[in-house]
């Protein structure tokens, strides 16, 4: 196995693909909407990455927060909320909020589950604070970290309750960030103290099964790399500050805040301490040329793989409508 968790090109697992999942098999893999077409096409697909990875438990990710970040759409799967509508709910009822949050979280976990997604990208647990880029904008829970953290614990319940493994993002924080990562490297120039907001959320989840990393450089803590590929960030902040021991991925290798050939961005996030690196695009080219540069993954890393994978603990099965019908009566108090 590789530390890597590839994309897909498409709707079906096309033949040089097969090819190199089996010489190089990833750790795992991600969807997007390219790969979502309806419900009997994903069930197709996902059976197949499993019995080509050997194992009904192979991470298979997927971003469906709600709001704009939602890969699976109408008509064939429910709209879910963007996190702003449960923190504009706590200002008003905290624990209607949390209820929501949960509910929410659950029936998001069950639509996933049905269609052999074991992986959702959520919760999103970064702080923004005024004069930031919008990327995170109304996927945030607030503006408070204590907030912030309550409702993301929620979400990771009802993710857990619905069997489907959460991941917190993007660690240590992309709140401040001024620009968007996917577009060009943000750099943050607050003190540590003032960090201490940003971090403050992941450190109150720091128990959660996964965790996703901020292509963000902040002066403070290395001013020369940014989190993703900076050993000082990941080990003395990340693992040590904040206590995260679960399994630590990059953000998508694509995007344009890294620097330098795929292979080299691969190895660097490595070699920094994530333990799986993380490409999404699809690209053919680009899945080679980093599956050929990695080493297997590490034994550590593995451990926490196979943990994370076991952290769900699905209780008895819902309905995704009636889970909606609560989470709708409870935001209607906002």
């Amino acid at each position: 196995m590789i530390p890597v968790i590839f994309g897909l090109a498409g709707p079906e697992l096309g033949v040089d693909e097969r090819a190199l999942f089996q010489k190089y098999p990833p750790a795992g893999y991600i969807l997007f909407q390219r790969n979502c077409v309806d419900p009997d096409q994903i069930r197709a697909l996902t059976a197949e990455l499993k019995a080509l990875a050997g194992r009904d438990d192979v991470p298979i990710l997927i971003d469906q927060e709600g709001g704009r970040v939602a890969r699976l759409k109408p008509p064939h799967w429910p709209e879910f909320p963007a996190a702003r509508r449960f923190a504009e709910l706590y200002a008003r009822a905290p624990v209607s909020a949390l209820d929501a949050a949960r509910f929410n979280a659950r029936a998001i976990a069950e639509t996933l589950r049905l269609l052999g997604i074991t992986v959702d990208c959520l919760p999103v647990l970064d702080v923004p604070v005024e004069g930031a880029h919008d990327i995170i904008g109304d996927r945030a829970y607030g503006a408070e970290p204590t907030q912030v953290a309550a409702l993301g614990r929620a979400t990771l319940e009802g993710l857990r309750q619905g069997g489907v493994v959460g991941v917190v993002k993007h660690i240590p924080g992309h709140g401040r960030a001024r620009a968007d990562s996917h577009l060009e490297l943000p750099v943050v120039e607050a003190s540590a103290a003032e960090l201490a907001q940003d971090l403050a959320p992941f450190t109150s989840l720091a128990d959660a099964p996964m965790a996703m990393t901020a292509h963000v450089v902040y002066t403070a803590l290395d001013a020369d790399r940014c989190a993703t590929v900076s050993p000082v960030v990941i080990e003395r902040v990340i693992r040590g500050e904040i206590g995260f021991q679960g399994l630590l991925m990059s953000d998508d290798l694509g995007m344009k805040a890294l620097a330098g050939s795929f292979a080299d961005k691969a190895r660097a996030c490595l070699a920094a301490g994530c333990d799986v690196a993380l490409h999404c695009s699809g690209d053919f080219a680009e899945m080679r040329e980093i599956a050929e540069a990695v080493p297997a993954i590490s034994a550590p890393a593995r451990d926490r793989l196979e943990a994370a994978m076991a952290w769900p603990r699905r209780t008895l099965p819902l309905d995704v409508d009636k889970l909606a019908q609560r989470r709708d009566a409870l935001l209607a108090l906002a």
